[in-house]
């Protein structure tokens, strides 16, 4: 009794391959819908995860023990304050590293010059600073100079990155308007991640503000540095040191969280442009099974023929899935490479380490091999049940 032969992987990779070359427009089109879904998972996943790398770089640089303290409210509703004593106490719980303190003189606005309308404020804000700010929070200058202990009692200003921007300085040895009073610019600072309130403040020595602007002595913000190990439990008492009296008028917070919670935020918007990325994975597989469907309609004097030359019905229909699958791992292939690229050039214009996760490009090639497998299914059952005489009357 006469047995079929049987295909070898080379044979069914040639013949899957005759009706890719023998259409490649039509090959490259449904390929190319394949690709812009892959390319877009790939993509979104690739910025996020270097969006994310660059953040833990920042949050390594920068560090995570910085504990911000302030004042909240009474229970009256009414602002509450710090103590005058509150920056000292801090400083001797025993994990505390460094501690700084800014205060925001009330009423004090800055302007470029007189002529500016007083309610034209830009949103600015005048601040006393400690000398030790900058090495608390990891403020770096971008030009000048900071605060020391002789231009903190006289009329001198450090502008944060912001500030000086709206107020159009570029450069230090300038006056601006501080609550009335002439200061002169010394110094700009670079942006401040951790702390982005001293982005829009302009800076003064804390005996200059009780001497020039009738500020009341009162920290607004105590930055703490305290030891890795040792945050949680620094953040725990930080409250009851700064006002022992009432220590539920203090408020307490983690600048590096904040920046955790932007990231989980954005992750959000990234699982919705995952979405969309697999609604145009889908579409892409319609056009794969639509373009096997009409392959198969084109092609029934081919199939007819070879069902008549011996080729049994699983050939045929592994035939059509092996082109099917290859017309999908091209499109999956090409997308991968271009959401890659994708990734890479975004990565490097934003200045972050470009990441693309291994398990989205795997994830990608299983999503292109599920989406072929299917695609080719029906139109392969279809083809394998043409009889020979059926198809080949249709020459």
């Amino acid at each position: 009794m006469l047995s079929p032969s049987l295909m070898r992987p080379r044979d069914v990779v040639r013949v899957g391959g005759t009706g890719l070359r023998a259409r490649p427009m039509r090959a490259f089109l449904s390929a190319l819908g394949i690709a812009i879904g892959i390319a877009a998972m790939v993509s979104v996943v690739g910025i996020s995860a270097s969006s994310a790398a660059e953040l833990d770089q920042r949050l390594a640089a920068l560090g995570t023990n910085l504990l911000t303290v302030g004042p909240g409210k009474t229970m009256f509703g009414d602002d509450a304050y710090l103590p005058d004593e509150s920056v000292g106490m801090i400083g001797r719980i025993g994990p505390v590293q460094q501690v700084a303190a800014t205060g925001t003189v009330a009423g004090a606005k800055a302007f470029r010059n007189d002529r500016i309308p007083a309610a034209e404020t830009g949103g600015l804000t005048v601040r006393a600073a400690g000398l030790d700010l900058p090495a608390t929070v990891g403020a770096t200058l971008r030009s000048g100079v900071w605060l020391n202990a002789s231009t903190a009692r006289y009329p001198a200003a450090v502008l944060g990155a912001e500030a000086a921007a709206r107020l159009g300085i570029g450069r230090i040895g300038v006056n601006v308007l501080l609550g009335g009073r002439w200061f002169t610019v010394v110094g700009v600072l670079r942006a401040v991640p951790l702390a982005p309130e001293l982005d829009t403040a302009a800076l003064i020595g804390w005996q200059a503000a009780l001497d020039y602007l009738s500020f009341d002595g009162h920290p607004t913000t105590v930055y703490t540095r305290a030891d890795d190990a040792q945050v949680k439990a620094v953040q725990a008492v930080l409250a009851a040191t700064a006002n022992p009296g009432s220590p539920n008028e203090v408020e307490v917070s983690r600048p590096s969280d904040a920046l955790a919670a932007r990231e989980a935020t954005d992750q959000t918007f990234t699982a919705l442009l995952l979405g969309l990325g697999a609604v145009a994975l889908l579409v892409g597989g319609i056009g794969v099974a639509n373009t096997m469907v009409i392959s198969v309609l084109e092609r029934r004097p081919e199939i007819g023929l070879r069902r008549a030359l011996g080729a049994t019905r699983g050939q045929i229909r592994t035939q059509f899935v092996a082109e099917s699958l290859m017309l999908s791992l091209l499109g999956g292939a090409g997308g991968a490479l271009l959401g890659s690229v994708v990734t890479g050039g975004y990565a490097t214009l934003q200045g972050w380490p470009a990441v693309v996760p291994a398990w989205v490009l795997a994830g990608g090639v299983a999503a292109t091999v599920l989406i072929g497998a299917l695609a080719g299914l029906y139109p392969a059952v279809r083809a394998s049940r043409l009889a020979p005489t059926e198809a080949l009357a249709s020459v």
